[in-house]
């Protein structure tokens, strides 16, 4: 083997350890948002996001050699959670199109740097975390079921975070089949894999839920997704290529694949930089590689996705809400300390927090579409009452 198939060797295993964790952590909320529908309905969806995220982050990472981590959105997914119960399935699938095709317009403009200076930075991140808290609280109240399991799954995420933060989810999810199998608490059979077929779903188009998901589920792409993850390509030296091409290119492929569901593709982030510095090739111009093993890793699980929902179904609930809980909870806290952190809009930003965690429905929209919408309102209100006290004092 020469130098060079060896140096290549790290870009390989970045990418496999990426994509992993991506399955380790943000597919538990696909799995839990998925409750209630048909298991080839929910393979279906893994499929989609799986073999999305594999061949854009393969084709833009091979076009620009830079290394272009996919995912789906696990916010967006854990706006589904609460309002997938509420809603009909092809219904959900005619939001997905309608709120992607909002992205791509928004991507294929370049006013994607316009609407986030646009838009307060407190007020979509207190939504975020208003989305997400749930999912914190449900982790703790999972403890009087399993005291054993989820406080040693806690030990080890808070462990990890310290020791080797990247692979600490992958830690917790270890953790926790351990000790469920040291207790007896693993059920049913993974069975032999087998290749999946995606299932056609035919969208229909309603307003109120156009509304109550499409809206939040777009503007958290935007802001909780392509937004981080373009400043982590641009933190690691990649000034091309311009976020335009990548929004556009991920809308796209994300209304193609929707009626098989999927409900949005983005950039990464969190596991983008484990592909992004020089553990992954000391090289920049040949981290791509890592990007590339990612997106065949994806293809891999992807085609065998009923399996991979089988293995998920084995694993008991109270460790499905336990790493769910942890999963989230670096994006929860970033998210608060964004939304708190300016003193002028702490006011918006906290009533965007409550109302989008409240989980209240008012005229068929959800609490995400009203958390933002209450969120600007006092923040709109209060910029204009500071108007005529900012006139006096000049």
């Amino acid at each position: 083997m020469t130098t060079r198939q060896t140096s290549w060797i790290p870009a390989i295993i970045a990418g496999i350890i990426a994509t992993t964790i991506s399955y380790a952590g943000p597919l538990v909320i696909v799995f839990q948002a998925a409750q209630g529908l048909e298991p080839g309905v929910v393979a279906s969806w893994i499929w989609a996001i799986s073999i999305g995220s594999g061949v854009l982050g393969i084709a833009m990472s091979w076009r620009w050699r830079v290394p272009i981590v996919v995912a789906w959105s696990a916010p967006g997914s854990a706006l589904l959670v609460t309002m997938l119960p509420q809603t009909d399935f092809a219904t959900a699938v005619g939001a997905y199109i309608v709120a992607n095709i909002a992205v791509l317009v928004v991507g294929a403009s370049g006013a994607f740097d316009r609407l986030m200076k646009r838009l307060p930075a407190a007020i979509t991140a207190a939504m975020l975390a208003g989305i997400l808290f749930r999912f914190v609280i449900d982790m703790i109240g999972a403890v009087p079921s399993a005291p054993v399991m989820v406080i040693a799954m806690i030990a080890a995420f808070f462990a990890g975070r310290v020791i080797a933060p990247r692979y600490a989810v992958v830690a917790v999810l270890l953790t926790g089949v351990a000790v469920t199998m040291l207790e007896g608490g693993l059920t049913g059979a993974i069975g032999t894999p087998r290749l999946t077929l995606p299932v056609w779903t035919t969208p229909h188009f309603d307003w109120a839920a156009t509304a109550s998901i499409a809206l939040p589920l777009s503007v958290v792409a935007l802001t909780g997704q392509f937004l981080p993850g373009i400043a982590v390509l641009r933190a690691a030296g990649y000034d091309q290529p311009a976020a335009r091409p990548i929004v556009s290119a991920s809308a796209f492929g994300s209304i193609l694949l929707a009626p098989f569901g999927c409900h949005g593709l983005n950039l990464a982030a969190f596991t983008a930089a484990i592909c992004l510095g020089p553990d992954a090739h000391p090289d920049p111009a040949k981290r791509y590689i890592a990007g590339i093993a990612g997106g065949v890793t994806y293809l891999i699980f992807g085609a065998f996705a009923a399996t991979v929902l089988a293995l998920f179904a084995t694993l008991p609930k109270t460790l499905i809400a336990a790493l769910a809980g942890l999963a989230l909870f670096p994006v929860v806290s970033g998210s608060l300390s964004t939304a708190l952190r300016a003193e002028g809009g702490r006011d918006g930003a906290l009533v965007t927090f409550a109302v989008s965690a409240s989980g209240m429905t008012l005229a068929g929209l959800g609490s995400a579409f009203w958390g933002l919408v209450f969120g600007l309102a006092v923040h709109l209100l209060q910029t204009l009452a500071a108007r005529p006290a900012r006139a006096a004092a000049t």
